[in-house]
């Protein structure tokens, strides 16, 4: 059933989120300083293309708070705006209900990204 789902996600919008998420993470790359950023955008891109049976657990420490706000700033809210956008897009048919929520999950991630580890189900 995991395998349909991210098909069929793949399909839907997966694509255009690992793209965001992909853009986002070779304009950090550019820097010395943001290649941290553009990894962490990678590993996150990778999640947008496969996200059935993945799980994201949040977790912490002072320095991912202040590089969340730096994400947050240059680059977070633009990937959770089109996140929740699609999101809402997706939950109006009951079909797409599962997917919307994947959307919802990314839209979180993409407001805190550090300090989040990707634990396959």
């Amino acid at each position: 059933m995991k395998l349909i789902g991210n098909l069929l996600w793949i399909i839907l919008c997966g694509l255009v989120l690992a793209l965001l998420w992909f853009i986002f993470g070779l304009l950090w790359c550019i820097t010395i300083v943001g290649i941290p950023v553009g990894i962490q955008c990678f590993k996150f891109a990778s999640l947008c293309i496969w996200p059935f049976g993945r799980n994201v657990y949040f977790g912490g420490s002072p320095v991912s708070l202040l590089l969340n706000i730096l994400w947050i700033i240059f680059g977070g809210i633009e990937i959770a705006v089109v996140a929740l956008i699609i999101g809402a897009i997706l939950c109006i048919t009951i079909i797409g209900i599962p997917f919307g929520m994947q959307c919802f999950k990314i839209a979180k991630l993409a407001l805190m990204p550090f300090g989040a580890d990707i634990v396959a189900s």
